[in-house]
Protein backbone atom coordinates (compact mmCIF):
# COMPACT_ATOMS: atom_id res chain seq x y z
CA UNK A 1 0.00 0.00 0.00
CA UNK A 2 1.10 3.45 -0.57
CA UNK A 3 0.85 6.44 1.91
CA UNK A 4 1.63 10.05 1.58
CA UNK A 5 3.22 11.91 4.40
CA UNK A 6 1.78 15.75 4.39
CA UNK A 7 4.76 16.84 6.72
CA UNK A 8 3.80 20.54 8.09
CA UNK A 9 5.57 23.40 10.44
CA UNK A 10 4.86 26.62 11.91
CA UNK A 11 6.33 29.96 11.09
CA UNK A 12 8.76 29.55 13.75
CA UNK A 13 10.27 26.50 12.40
CA UNK A 14 13.97 26.48 11.20
CA UNK A 15 15.53 23.73 10.41
CA UNK A 16 19.51 22.96 12.17
CA UNK A 17 22.41 21.49 10.31
CA UNK A 18 21.84 17.99 12.41
CA UNK A 19 18.11 18.22 11.36
CA UNK A 20 19.09 18.51 8.08
CA UNK A 21 21.99 15.49 8.24
CA UNK A 22 19.03 13.44 10.05
CA UNK A 23 16.48 13.90 7.69
CA UNK A 24 19.25 12.57 4.81
CA UNK A 25 20.19 9.86 6.67
CA UNK A 26 16.16 8.95 7.09
CA UNK A 27 16.04 9.00 3.24
CA UNK A 28 19.03 7.04 2.77
CA UNK A 29 17.74 4.57 4.97
CA UNK A 30 14.12 4.57 3.65
CA UNK A 31 15.31 4.05 -0.09
CA UNK A 32 17.72 1.44 0.32
CA UNK A 33 15.14 -0.37 2.29
CA UNK A 34 12.08 0.02 -0.41
CA UNK A 35 10.06 1.65 1.80
CA UNK A 36 10.50 5.34 0.20
CA UNK A 37 9.40 6.21 -3.31
CA UNK A 38 9.68 9.90 -3.39
CA UNK A 39 9.86 12.95 -1.50
CA UNK A 40 10.63 16.75 -1.73
CA UNK A 41 10.68 19.98 0.17
CA UNK A 42 7.95 22.48 -1.10
CA UNK A 43 9.06 26.30 -1.55
CA UNK A 44 7.36 28.66 1.26
CA UNK A 45 3.65 28.54 1.57
CA UNK A 46 3.70 32.15 0.24
CA UNK A 47 4.42 31.26 -2.86
CA UNK A 48 1.79 28.96 -3.10
CA UNK A 49 -1.23 29.75 -5.61
CA UNK A 50 -4.63 27.90 -5.02
CA UNK A 51 -6.76 27.59 -8.40
CA UNK A 52 -10.52 26.91 -8.39
CA UNK A 53 -12.63 26.66 -11.83
CA UNK A 54 -16.19 27.48 -10.73
CA UNK A 55 -18.84 27.79 -13.13
CA UNK A 56 -16.15 27.35 -15.71
CA UNK A 57 -14.41 30.30 -14.05
CA UNK A 58 -11.26 29.77 -13.15
CA UNK A 59 -9.96 31.70 -9.61
CA UNK A 60 -6.35 32.22 -8.72
CA UNK A 61 -5.82 33.33 -4.84
CA UNK A 62 -2.24 33.87 -3.60
CA UNK A 63 -1.39 31.58 -1.10
CA UNK A 64 -2.20 27.98 0.31
CA UNK A 65 -5.60 26.63 -0.16
CA UNK A 66 -5.88 27.01 3.91
CA UNK A 67 -5.00 29.76 6.16
CA UNK A 68 -3.68 27.81 9.04
CA UNK A 69 -0.53 27.87 11.63
CA UNK A 70 0.90 24.97 9.82
CA UNK A 71 2.13 24.93 6.45
CA UNK A 72 2.76 22.09 4.28
CA UNK A 73 6.67 22.19 3.67
CA UNK A 74 7.38 18.58 2.25
CA UNK A 75 5.91 15.32 1.34
CA UNK A 76 7.10 11.90 0.95
CA UNK A 77 5.56 9.42 -0.86
CA UNK A 78 6.12 5.45 0.83
CA UNK A 79 4.74 2.24 0.44
CA UNK A 80 4.25 -0.27 3.32
CA UNK A 81 2.31 -3.36 4.08
CA UNK A 82 0.19 -1.59 6.73
CA UNK A 83 -1.05 1.48 8.32
CA UNK A 84 1.41 0.56 11.41
CA UNK A 85 4.42 0.26 9.30
CA UNK A 86 3.74 3.52 7.32
CA UNK A 87 3.17 5.35 11.06
CA UNK A 88 6.75 3.45 12.04
CA UNK A 89 8.15 4.99 9.20
CA UNK A 90 6.95 8.40 9.94
CA UNK A 91 7.55 8.65 13.66
CA UNK A 92 11.25 7.58 12.42
CA UNK A 93 10.92 10.50 10.37
CA UNK A 94 13.42 13.52 12.27
CA UNK A 95 10.27 16.25 11.36
CA UNK A 96 8.19 14.55 13.76
CA UNK A 97 9.97 15.87 16.41
CA UNK A 98 10.02 19.22 15.20
CA UNK A 99 6.82 19.22 13.07
CA UNK A 100 3.94 17.26 11.86
CA UNK A 101 3.33 13.86 9.96
CA UNK A 102 -0.17 13.20 8.71
CA UNK A 103 -0.08 9.92 7.42
CA UNK A 104 -2.73 9.22 4.70
CA UNK A 105 -3.29 6.28 2.50
CA UNK A 106 -3.25 6.90 -1.60
CA UNK A 107 -6.17 5.69 -2.80
CA UNK A 108 -4.55 3.33 -5.63
CA UNK A 109 -8.32 2.10 -6.80
CA UNK A 110 -8.83 5.22 -8.35
CA UNK A 111 -5.51 5.81 -9.94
Amino acid sequence: MKFFFIISHDDAFAPTETLLEDIHAWVRKMTESGVRVHGMPLRPAAEAVTVRVRRGKTKLTPGPFADTDEKMCAYELVECDSREEATRAAAEHPMSRVATIEVRPVWSELA
